[in-house]
């Protein structure tokens, strides 16, 4: 059956170039590509509660990291997710994960997920790294980019609003954790 629009994103758009290093407006955190050598702060991110908990999934293993981040190499291959690891850009210190997820190319959009590391809560590295993927994403193309979080996740609004994500709705019992469904917020920003 034939499709009536064209691709808001040509496929073989993204995936033609490497994925891109981004900078935070200020300069002071770098978004680049995850490596291997980075599986170890990943897994030990992973040993974090609250990071499980709003995740919903463990990293038992240095090894299971490493897959990880060879499943991100192929999502940007295949145009799928683009997976960012955040790192301080003085001392490339290890502080959280930006990801678009779900890409779409044919509509143009996709889901942001995220997570920071214990030591770097706080700091505003959340919001500046959200922003600066944003800025990448629209500029590429994007249409709508949606952020979602449990309505009982008071941090995720907060990151969600820093970084000009207005809140559009909420869907209601939507997320399963492990507790039982969750509400959750849905912020989104378009590229207009």
């Amino acid at each position: 059956m034939p499709i009536d629009i064209l691709p808001i994103i040509p496929p073989g758009t993204l995936a033609k170039d490497p994925q891109p290093t981004l900078h935070s407006a200020d300069g002071e955190l770098v978004l680049r590509t995850p490596e291997f050598t980075d599986a170890p702060a990943i897994h030990e991110a992973f040993q974090d509660p609250a990071l499980r908990y709003w995740h919903i999934r463990g990293m038992d293993s240095v090894d299971e990291a490493r897959g990880w981040v060879e499943s991100t190499h192929e999502g940007w291959r295949e145009e799928t997710a683009a997976q960012w690891f955040v790192a301080g850009a003085a001392d490339g210190a290890p502080l959280g994960r930006m990801a678009l997820r779900q890409m779409n190319l044919m509509e143009g959009v996709a889901e942001v997920g995220y997570w920071v590391l214990p030591s770097a809560r706080g700091l505003g590295v959340a919001p500046r790294a959200l922003a600066a993927m944003t800025d990448w994403a629209l500029d590429a193309g994007f249409h709508r980019i949606d952020l979602l979080h449990s309505t009982r996740n008071e941090p995720s609004c907060k990151v969600a609003l820093k970084a000009d994500y207005p809140l559009e709705g909420t869907r209601r019992s939507s997320a399963l954790h492990t507790d039982g469904w969750h509400d959750m917020h849905v912020h989104v920003r378009i590229n207009a």
